[in-house]
């Protein structure tokens, strides 16, 4: 569900291309950008966040990253310049990097094995799900409502699966919070009571409150509050030299991913593969929408719909097909998952370049259908093998670089 939604909330924006292009008067550089800043932000902040994911909670990573996101997709509706719009979409790109390498390196811990490319095939129907249907909901969306309602409506979902995807994590934070803060807060809480008491008792002796009463109470509460600082002081060094230390080792998580990329020649050619594959993908579905407008005269509404149906068939389809392909090939051949991740190109690229020169709207159907298809056959193996030749350690980590290669080498691009 938090996958599809992350597909859903980056790629709505370009359903909504030609009313934002209108209403902001944006020339088609400036719509670019728009792509662009999510990319690039994306791709920058997908490693270090996922190093972070490597050291500390992978859940708590991500239900961070859906609340950002889902933060900044509301307030695009709120825009009235092209530079907020482009800051709103730069911060979405923020909380989608916290998500994503979390997310599958919880995935290659939970599925071991020969099970692993269909796990995440899986997990990548919603990219194919939540890809489309955000080109088609916003169409829908636009023309009922207005493009800045539907910012709003495709944003609100994602503050209900944060906090679902962070309940457990929360529940153990204040549980854990209680437990530690009652001995350092028992001496104020202890001396404030005492302290209440007694001027208490003395008011009741005087008749009435005066400015002795007060006194003894803060006199109690500021004794109370010097023993508390003063058991907090060895603890605040303590954390601020576990700060330290754990910035180190952020850093040594971050030498040891970039040593394993470049010293195992399978994740070269996976990255150098991963920046062709989003080139070829995401350019297809980003400038679909505005492609059938110009050329073939279809309303986003209309095209919404007719992109949404199919091209959830076809991406859904290929993404299980291709990661239970990959798996059944990799009991046979190490190598399988690697061919399959190719495959699906070497047959889609002759396809995709049909698609766009057809003229006939049952043939551009069916040429996209097939084209998504295969295209989505990588979803699964791609994230398998880097996960097959990665230590459990450092996974998030080397996802997050993937990311950044892939992203600043072929979605920038594309742009």
């Amino acid at each position: 569900m938090i996958n599809l939604l992350n597909y859903t909330d980056r790629n709505v924006v370009f359903a909504l291309f030609e009313p934002i292009k209108r209403d902001l008067d944006l020339s088609d550089q400036k719509l670019g950008w728009l792509g662009s800043a999510y990319v690039i932000v994306l791709s920058l902040t997908a490693l270090p966040l996922g190093v972070i994911g490597d050291l500390k909670s992978r859940r708590v990573v991500i239900a961070f990253g859906v609340g950002l996101w889902g933060t900044f997709t509301t307030l695009g509706g709120g825009v009235r310049r092209f530079w907020q719009l482009f800051v709103c979409r730069a911060m979405v790109g923020v909380g989608e990097a916290g998500y994503g390498p979390a997310a599958q390196a919880l995935i290659a811990e939970f599925y071991q094995g020969r099970r692993r490319a269909f796990a995440i095939g899986v997990y990548s129907v919603g990219m194919a799900f939540g890809g489309v249907l955000g080109v088609w909901l916003g169409g829908v969306l636009m023309e009922r409502y207005g493009w800045r309602a539907t910012f709003v409506i495709m944003g609100v979902p994602a503050f209900v699966l944060a906090v679902l995807a962070s309940r457990p994590t929360v529940r153990g934070w204040i549980s854990r919070g209680v437990r530690r803060a009652v001995p350092y807060v028992a001496p104020l809480l202890l001396l404030s009571a005492a302290g209440a008491a007694v001027s208490g008792v003395l008011a009741l002796i005087e008749g009435e409150p005066s400015e002795l009463d007060t006194a003894v109470f803060g006199g109690f509460v500021a004794l109370g509050l010097a023993w508390t600082v003063y058991r907090l002081v060895p603890v605040a060094i303590a954390r601020t030299t576990e700060a330290g230390e754990v910035a180190a080792t952020a850093f040594q998580d971050f030498q040891q991913a970039a040593a394993t990329v470049l010293r195992t020649p399978t994740l070269i050619w996976m990255f150098i593969g991963g920046a062709m594959v989003t080139f070829a993908v995401n350019g297809l579905i980003v400038w679909a929408p505005t492609f059938m407008h110009r050329v073939h005269g279809l309303s986003v509404g209309e095209f919404g719909r007719q992109f949404g149906v199919w091209g959830l068939v076809g991406g859904a389809l290929g993404s299980l097909v291709g990661g239970r392909m990959a798996d059944r090939v990799f009991e046979r051949w190490s190598g399988g998952r690697v061919l399959a991740s190719g495959a699906g190109f070497v047959l889609g690229g002759p396809v995709c370049v049909a698609l766009l020169l057809v003229t006939e709207m049952r043939t551009f159907t069916a040429l996209l259908v097939v084209t998504l298809f295969l295209y989505t056959w990588y979803n699964g193996p791609l994230s398998a093998v880097i996960f097959d030749v990665v230590p459990p350690a450092v996974r998030a980590s080397v996802l997050g670089a993937f990311v950044l290669f892939s992203h600043l080498a072929g979605d920038a691009i594309r742009h």
